[in-house]
């Protein structure tokens, strides 16, 4: 899987690349330039012909000096270049310096009424270039009000294009950088942001995907991360696991008997489509688990997916002894009777998904909860409950993001799954998945992988149930949730617009074909 760098990791490559020898800051730079020309005439074709108009926002620092370059390199190939500098052309790091020195043009200092007048009327023929604040930038961007208002998204707009990661965001947490009080908007949203060497972790991040436009990765002459400056753990984005299959000659018993509680007659709704998911994801068996008085209204619904009865903790102990139910699901629909339920199943040792209800039980007195879970359980929480639990790393998430690099919701999941001592899977299209290892990975259901189909009610159930058939299979727990987590959003691509929580199961069948026939 590709990682996912912060800015001082993408520093210290750099640094260390240049120290050994193999490469300058200056070849560094110029590579750069040449890669943002390189991806803008591969996304715009047409722009490749002369005559174009670029305006190109240089800030202080190499982010600018990479500008520099590729004003050079467009006006090279016959384009109108107008070029504004933020910033104080004596106080530009070495490189950049060296390259404001190359371009034979005019240098405005970035002011807005200079670039209104030079900007004029702006149509789709033209290109903004946003080389202001890089990877680096440590406080809020103020100004620009010009500039935003040239970009604004809507027809007939001139295409813009950032340069390693929109200026305004955190590179590391993919959260705009303002003031308390003021709006958390970018000074501009870019159509294309081109990245050097690998993709940063704000790219996949809160207002990061968004204020990114679309992401393309450039090699620019740097070693590949083994070879210098290795990380014992690092980010990761999670992309198209490994097939597993089942096997010739398997039989059911060997993949598992996964247990889905589910909760007071007319809530079990949620139970059967996690149910129904751990099913289609491969266990061998799978029982809805209830009450005496909520059998009828399984036994009406479901027909592969069996009923186990249990009342109570007391019920639920009993039922655990047996040994082949090796996979538990607790918290879809499942109640009031939660707080009760999660000490028992965690007691018996197995693999356990604790969702929902689950969570929401121990509002108040998650303490009561970190000392039953063990390295084998997966909680999958979406924002509020993920609050619930961790109230402390929850606050510091909302906490305005007034400098960086801000605290991400990496950093909040990577905490929560070491204080938990076991695998966090926080919900959203930035799904971030950490193990108490430090083991992290990032399923971005966006750019290419965008699947807005999934914001409907019960999907989070499904895909509680997908990590419990995975587990029910022996699947470790941090696989386990990465494999489903990305499986999720590729049935939801599969099945398109108009999708339902129901279709998710169904559309899992094709997914895993797919992955058994890549080489």
């Amino acid at each position: 899987m590709a990682d996912l760098l912060t800015a001082a990791r993408m520093r210290a490559i750099e640094n260390a690349a240049i120290k050994a020898g193999s490469v300058t800051g200056a070849q560094l730079m110029e590579s750069a330039g040449e890669c943002v020309l390189a991806a803008i005439l591969a996304r715009w074709p047409g722009m490749a012909a002369a005559p174009h108009r670029a305006l190109v926002l240089c800030g202080p620092g190499n982010n600018g000096g990479d500008g520099f370059v590729v004003a050079r390199l467009l006006r090279g190939r016959g384009w109108t270049v107008a070029l504004f500098l933020a910033g104080d052309a004596d106080r530009l790091p070495p490189d950049a310096r060296a390259n404001h020195d190359r371009w034979d043009g005019a240098v405005t200092p970035y002011e807005d009424t200079a670039f209104a007048r030079e900007a004029g009327p702006l149509g789709p023929q033209d290109l903004i270039l946003d080389a202001l604040f890089g990877t680096g930038l440590t406080r809020p961007v103020d100004g620009f009000e010009a500039f935003r208002a040239a970009a604004q998204r809507g027809g007939g707009r001139p295409k813009v294009v950032a340069v390693d990661v929109p200026s305004g965001l955190c590179s590391d947490s993919g959260r705009v950088l303002h003031r308390e009080g003021a709006p958390a908007e970018p000074p501009v949203r870019a159509d294309l942001t081109v990245s050097f060497h690998a993709e940063k972790q704000g790219h996949r991040l809160a207002d990061g995907p968004d204020a990114c436009g679309a992401i393309q990765v450039a090699p620019i002459g740097l070693p590949p991360r083994a070879d210098i400056a290795a990380e014992d753990s690092p980010v990761t984005l999670n992309e198209r696991p490994e097939a597993f299959d089942k096997g010739e000659g398997a039989h059911k018993y060997a993949h598992g008997h996964a247990i889905v509680l589910s909760g007071p007659p007319g809530t079990g709704g949620a139970a059967r489509l996690a149910a129904r998911g751990a099913l289609r994801i491969g266990a061998g068996l799978v029982s809805v688990c209830c009450e005496d008085a909520a059998v009828p209204e399984h036994a009406a619904r479901l027909d592969a997916v069996m009923i186990k009865r249990a009342n109570g903790a007391d019920g639920l102990a009993r039922l655990l002894e047996d040994s082949r139910l090796n996979a538990l699901c607790l918290g879809p629909g499942l109640g009031q009777g939660a707080r009760d339920l999660v000490p028992v199943a965690l007691k018996a040792g197995r693999a356990t998904v604790l969702d929902a209800d689950a969570l929401t039980a121990f509002a108040g007195d998650p303490g009561a909860l970190f000392g039953l879970l063990h390295e084998n359980a997966v909680l999958t929480p979406h924002a509020g409950e993920f609050g619930r639990v961790f109230p402390d790393i929850a606050e510091r998430l909302a906490a305005t993001p007034d400098h960086g690099p801000a605290f991400s919701k990496i950093d909040a999941v990577r905490e929560a799954a070491k204080h938990a001592g076991c695998t966090i899977l926080l919900k959203g299209p930035d799904t971030v998945i950490a193990a108490p290892d430090g083991r992290c990975t990032v399923n971005s259901a966006h750019y290419d992988r965008a699947a807005p189909w999934l914001a409907t009610a019960g999907t989070g159930d499904v895909l509680a149930g997908f990590v419990t058939g995975l587990l029910a299979q022996g699947m470790e727990a941090f696989d386990a949730a990465r494999i489903a987590a990305w499986l999720h959003v590729e049935a939801a691509r599969r099945f398109g617009p108009g999708l339902i929580s129901e279709d998710l199961p169904e559309a899992l069948p094709a997914c895993l074909r797919d992955l058994a026939a890549a080489p």
